[in-house]
């Protein structure tokens, strides 16, 4: 193995200098680190600006408190199938945990200096209905924000009473970024915030909707948890104990739609992000043809015995099960962005979940799965039901996950299902044994299947899955979806 380490221990002496804050980052997790972060750096190294990060987690100080010590400095890991690359970065000036005060992080989100507010804080984060885009009001998070806008909660709260603050201030707003896997997650979050803020004060949501700016934009790395054994073998190739270091493959993408305040923001163009007036064909590209494949792979694969994707695509029944849904369930109704040919795509999403330095856990990509069906796979299957298409292995996909959140494996083990709904899913799976009463139960979660709900059709599919996940186990019922042979 090849590796390039560009750091040392004198390279940042403590208390070097940083970039100037621009932007304060909602979410302060891996993927930002390993992604938003290095495009950020490769902007300013290449145009220079004002554009470092305030870094702010919403719930937990765990982040904070691995920074800390290590004056806000990490190691991001880029692992190549043969190599790997040690970058030290140092784009973060300060990370503050909300929570313990809220008011703290409003007056920095309303510093003049803040033009631009990005946001990784998942799915669930946005405090939705994912079918219907529209804020659960009597989410508990969002009702305490209602009942204290001054101390929020929530990253929706917060924003809101930053940009209150700032239009009482007389300053211009920020612009707001979501990194998030959403379809028009732009969109999304100006619905969101607009919905909060006109509950709150008709005034403000009307300055907010004539002057903020949410660009939509899509983003696209694999970037696995870090492990104890990565922290271990960072340490040894570099001599540096990092433990908010992150990993992550090779392969890195970011479309943004152009649309900032005042036009004001990096020259992200010079770090390779692509700016584009419409993100949505490439939005939809990457969330069906890769989070919908992932997720696939996440639950059936977790299913059969297969702790990582790397793992389930090295099984031959789910790599011909990827291959299928592409060519037959996915890419048919996919409009592809000008000048990108998707089978071609997908040739090479497959590549990337093959490199076996990449032990991206089935597990971890299953969290959260109310949340990422809509967007990942149930709106692909509602374009196929219109378009009269079969489309059986996305269908066995949300059986695969229906069976997951039951909370157990087919060997009897219980999983620690991760999801906003868990207490609700668990043990409807044991308690319905009849295909159909079963697909009715799930069925009945209106705020993850929306329309889809009503479709006779999707139920009779959906009923017949669930009977092979139970007779032939999630590998056997995977073997067994038909289509036109694969080449």
């Amino acid at each position: 193995m090849n590796d390039r380490i560009r750091l040392s221990a004198r390279d940042l002496p403590r208390g070097g200098k940083r970039p100037v804050p621009g932007i304060i980052h909602l979410g302060l997790g891996a993927f930002f680190r390993a992604h938003v972060a290095t495009y950020l750096a490769d902007a300013i190294a290449e145009s220079g600006g004002d554009w470092g990060v305030i870094g702010a987690s919403l719930q937990s100080p765990a982040t904070r408190d691995k920074l800390a010590p290590q004056d806000n400095v990490y190691i991001a890991v880029e692992l190549g199938p043969k190599d790997r690359d040690y970058r030290l970065m140092d784009l973060i000036s300060d990370v503050v945990v909300a929570p313990e005060d809220p008011g703290h992080l409003i007056g920095l989100m309303a510093a003049p200096a803040i033009r631009l507010v990005t946001l990784t804080v998942t799915e669930k984060g946005y405090c939705h209905e994912p079918a219907t885009g529209r804020l659960m009001t009597d989410h508990p998070v969002i009702a305490h924000d209602f009942a204290h806008p001054d101390s929020p909660r929530s990253a929706i709260g917060f924003l809101v009473s930053a940009l209150d603050q700032r239009r009482r201030n007389g300053q211009r707003p920020f612009t707001m970024l979501s990194c998030d896997n959403l379809p028009e997650n732009g969109r999304v979050l100006r619905g969101l915030v607009l919905e909060f803020a006109g509950a709150l004060d008709p005034d403000l949501a009307r300055w907010i909707e004539t002057e903020a700016r949410f660009p939509c934009c899509m983003v696209d790395r694999i970037v696995p948890a870090t492990t104890e054994d990565d922290i271990a073998a960072v340490v040894e190739a570099t001599g540096r104990l990092d433990l908010a270091l992150v990993m992550h493959e090779p392969f890195r993408q970011w479309v943004i739609e152009d649309d900032f305040v005042d036009g004001d923001r990096p020259n992200l163009a010079a770090a390779g992000a692509e700016m584009v007036a419409d993100v949505s064909p490439f939005e939809a590209m990457k969330l069906r043809c890769l989070n919908g494949t992932h997720s696939t792979l996440a639950y059936l694969g977790y299913l059969a015995g297969h702790a990582t994707i790397h793992d389930a695509v090295s099984d031959p029944v789910f790599e011909r099960l990827c291959r299928r849904l592409w060519r037959d369930e996915i890419i048919p109704i996919l409009i592809p962005p000008q000048g990108t040919d998707l089978t071609a795509y997908a040739e090479a999403l497959l590549e990337r979940y093959r490199n076996p330095a990449i032990r991206h856990a089935t597990w971890q990509i299953a969290m959260d799965g109310s949340q990422k069906l809509p967007q990942r796979i149930l709106g692909t299957i509602a374009d196929n039901l219109r378009a009269e298409r079969p489309c059986p292995a996305l269908t066995l996909a949300v059986a695969g996950w229906m069976k997951y959140v039951s909370g157990y494996d087919e060997a009897g083990r219980e999983i620690d299902v991760r999801d906003p709904l868990a207490d609700r899913l668990r043990g409807i799976w044991q308690a319905h044994p009849d295909p159909e009463t079963r697909a009715d139960a799930y069925l009945a979660q209106g705020t993850v299947f929306g329309m889809l709900a009503g479709q006779p059709g999707f139920r009779a599919d959906l009923a017949r899955a669930c009977a092979e996940l139970d007779i032939y186990g999630a590998r056997g019922a995977a073997e067994r979806v038909r289509g036109r042979p694969l080449p």
